[in-house]
C-alpha cells in the first residue's frame, strides 16, 4: 500500500502450486498462514505459502528478488535480528509446516539467513 496515497503500489501472487509450476505456468499462488516483515532497507520477508519457500520482494515494486526452500512450510511471521559480533542483519523463520494447509510437509527446524552486508540497517538504527 502506499500511504500516502491508500492505492495498493504492487500486488503478486504468493507461493506456487508445484504441479502447476513443473508444467511452466505461470506462479499461482497457494494458501497462506503468517505475515510478512518490512527492513529499513526495503525488504520485505514471508515463508506462509505451502510451497515451503522463503521468499524477499522489494518493497517499492513487488519484484521478488530471493528465494530459499526450507523443510516445511513457514506458517510463521519471520522475525528479524541484528547480530553485534558479526554487524550483519539477519531474517529467520519457524519453518514446522504441518496442519490443515500442509500436513505432508512438517518440520521442526528455525532457519535464518544473512543479508547482505549492503541491506543491512546501520547498526545506530536498531539500537
Amino acid at each position: 500500500m502506499d500511504l500516502s496515497s491508500g492505492e495498493i503500489a504492487w500486488k503478486v501472487p504468493l507461493g506456487n502450486a508445484e504441479r502447476l509450476a513443473s508444467s511452466g505456468g505461470a506462479p499461482t499462488g497457494t494458501p497462506n498462514l503468517g505475515g510478512p516483515i518490512a527492513t529499513a532497507g526495503g525488504l520485505v520477508f514471508i515463508a506462509a505459502t505451502t510451497d515451503r519457500r522463503m521468499r524477499a520482494f522489494d518493497s517499492r515494486t513487488g519484484k521478488e528478488l530471493w528465494a530459499a526452500a526450507l523443510e516445511a512450510s513457514g506458517h510463521a511471521t519471520p522475525a528479524t535480528y541484528y547480530g553485534t559480533r558479526s554487524g550483519r542483519q539477519f531474517v529467520g523463520v519457524a519453518a514446522g509446516g504441518g496442519g490443515y494447509l500442509s500436513p505432508e510437509n512438517v518440520s521442526d527446524v528455525l532457519v535464518a539467513f544473512a543479508l547482505p552486508v549492503e541491506r543491512r540497517v546501520a547498526s545506530h538504527k536498531l539500537r
